[in-house]
């Protein structure tokens, strides 16, 4: 599976509310029209600077701290958003973006700079900075978590299967 897009820069410990501000977070239940207000309080424009299927976020550690709600790593992937590149996660935010199929990359996000031409092959493990012309080792996603995130995240896999089949 390999995963290609521009980098947008966040910096250390990105929370949930961050992401989506708690604002909007139960007052909009629709995911389509909550995924317009993502990173609202970082850039109110951000929504708009995104380009869908094109766009990789890239932060630094501890990314997705806070509270355990999906509406977090689904307003990013709603968002049309690639995949989230992170020096470190936050445990239940990594948990929730793979049960919703959500790409996260563990990786030094030290020289990648914004708008950087990305692509990450997460069964080999390498990430390719165009722009920069340099790559890196990552850590390989084990195949069933390539399997989860192919079918659309776990619960994806458990409405096509009924069960885990990989």
């Amino acid at each position: 599976m390999i995963l290609k897009g521009f980098s947008y820069l966040l910096g250390d410990d990105v929370n949930t509310d961050l992401i989506i501000s708690g604002r909007y977070k139960f007052s909009i239940s629709d995911i389509k029209e909550l995924s317009k207000h993502i990173l609202e309080d970082v850039d109110p424009q951000f929504y708009s600077r995104l380009k869908p299927g094109e766009s990789i976020l890239v932060g630094g550690k501890n990314f997705g701290m806070g509270s355990s709600r999906e509406q977090a790593p689904l307003v990013i992937k709603e968002a049309g958003i690639v995949c989230v590149v992170a020096k470190s996660f936050a445990r239940i935010f990594y948990r929730n973006a793979i049960n919703i199929g959500l790409p996260l990359v563990e990786a030094d996000t030290s020289n990648i700079k914004e708008k950087d031409q990305l692509n990450i092959d997460l069964e080999n493990g390498i990430l390719k900075n165009i722009t920069r012309n340099y790559q890196e080792k990552i850590l390989p996603l084990p195949q069933v978590m390539v399997k989860l995130l192919l079918d659309g995240g776990l619960v994806q896999h458990f409405k096509k299967y009924g069960e885990i089949k990989l």
